[in-house]
């Protein structure tokens, strides 16, 4: 199959794909960030525009890569955030503290799930 060109809208499914993620979590995100509006098509079909799959893999990042909350992401991209949008990886510093954060978590998730099979 030959690849789309940069210009070219993208269904839900093509962009679940790209960004790993689910549709239904796509369709929250519509829900979430008013500034996400894709155009929709007969029987409520899909259609993400280029500045739209930018703004796609500004929000993953935001969520997946930087720990952003849903709340602080929507803040971070009203307040003059969107002006960056372009995908990025993540700084050293941020990688180690994302990294260290999220190691932090599943020592505790670890903990408490033994704690819940001893009782």
């Amino acid at each position: 199959m030959r690849e789309k060109s940069a210009d070219a809208f993208r269904n839900i499914g093509e962009m679940a794909e790209a960004l790993g993620v689910r549709t239904h979590i796509l369709r929250y995100w519509e829900e979430q960030f008013p500034m996400l509006r894709p155009l929709t098509r007969a029987g409520g079909r899909r259609l993400y525009r280029p500045e739209d799959v930018v703004l796609l893999h500004t929000i993953h990042r935001l969520l997946y890569a930087e720990g952003y909350t849903v709340k602080g992401a929507r803040r971070f991209l009203t307040e003059g955030g969107a002006q960056d949008a372009r995908p990025h990886a993540p700084t050293p510093e941020q990688s180690s503290v994302a990294a260290f954060d999220f190691g932090a978590l599943q020592a505790v998730r670890d903990r408490l799930a033994s704690a819940l099979a001893a009782a």
